[in-house]
């Protein structure tokens, strides 16, 4: 057990400092071109950001594990929302752009929602079978464009001051560290999937509590490290962007990647003649209540700011979650 959990911190960190890797390499590689700061960041890392979920959802696509697909993205976007957000705010009161309050909360709760409508297909449609299909992973990749054209706009705004300066290397390093980077995911990927899957297997944990916890924890470490940072620094803009940018990217690109690859089985229990409701449901449910408590938070007491009892109360529904996690397996 304790070699199992050796390779599984080693194959996160690994999968950390591939992505990091890769987005260095990539936006150098890019910057060499003469592509703008604005793009790369739209672009290169974006994609890096999201590279750790993107890779174990990958793998596990290609071994049908379908429970631990939903629960990654539902259990990363969880943990960032109620764990990263509530650690930050108790160290720093989390004062939000405008935009954010009108706009990308409100685009981070309609994805929970449109999630729940294309995965429930017997209650929405009536079929036999709950499913993401290409359909309705094309669906979620149209929004995840259309939330790319907004930030695109929104940031054309900022000057070139706001602008995060990018370390050039020359074009033979950043493509090996492009490609170093990519080996670095698809090995730190396997590392994680196949021991999370032993230790789940040893305890007797199901795929879908190992996705919720286990692996939403770990592919969340570069946003925590990034929000925690930003928090200390009193760049909160940062840090709630970082968080909310996060958790569109997880719902509307990883998993329409993931469905136009493979339509993915929304896992459902079945007894028999009977179907009981999809068993990640709840799970959407209590996602979709915190992102709307986000939203709610904006308006109370101070305005546009989640204050630290706000914080400390994302923290407490966190772990009630986590134990009910625990008890329902």
């Amino acid at each position: 057990m304790l070699l199992y959990l050796l390779f599984l911190l080693i194959g996160f960190v690994i999968l950390i400092k591939g992505a990091d890797l890769m987005v260095s390499g990539a936006s150098s590689l890019a910057k060499r071109l003469n592509v703008s700061n604005l793009i790369i960041g739209l672009t290169v890392v974006a994609l890096g950001t999201s590279a750790p979920e993107m890779t174990v959802n990958m793998i596990n696509s290609y071994y049908g594990r379908n429970e631990a697909i939903f629960g990654n993205i539902i259990g990363s976007n969880m943990f960032n929302l109620l764990f990263i957000l509530g650690v930050t705010g108790v160290i720093y009161p989390l004062v939000v752009q405008k935009s954010t309050v009108r706009y990308e909360v409100p685009f981070s709760l309609m994805g929970v929602i449109l999630l729940w409508i294309l995965v429930n297909d017997r209650i929405v449609l009536g079929h036999d079978i709950d499913v993401l299909s290409r359909v309705d992973s094309g669906i979620l990749l149209a929004g995840f464009l259309f939330f790319l054209f907004y930030i695109y706009n929104s940031l054309k705004e900022k000057s070139a001051a706001d602008e995060e300066e990018i370390r050039v290397f020359t074009i033979p390093i950043s493509l090996l560290m492009v490609l170093a980077g990519i080996g670095m995911l698809v090995g730190g990927g396997y590392l994680v999937t196949d021991y999370a899957v032993k230790i789940a297997q040893v305890f007797g944990l199901s795929e879908k509590l190992i996705g919720l916890t286990i692996l939403a924890v770990g592919t969340s470490l570069p946003e925590m490290a990034t929000t925690v940072v930003a928090a200390f620094k009193k760049r909160t803009d940062i840090a709630i962007g970082n968080v909310v940018g996060s958790n569109i990217f997880n719902i509307f690109l990883i998993l329409s990647v993931n469905g136009l690859i493979r339509p993915i089985e929304y896992p459902s229990h079945y007894h028999q003649d009977i179907v009981e409701p999809a068993i990640l449901n709840t799970d959407i449910y209590v996602l979709g209540l915190g992102t709307l408590g986000l939203l709610i938070s904006m308006f109370t007491l101070t305005r546009n700011k989640i204050d630290r009892w706000e914080a400390f109360l994302f923290l407490i529904m966190y772990i009630g979650y986590t134990v009910f996690l625990i008890e329902r397996n």
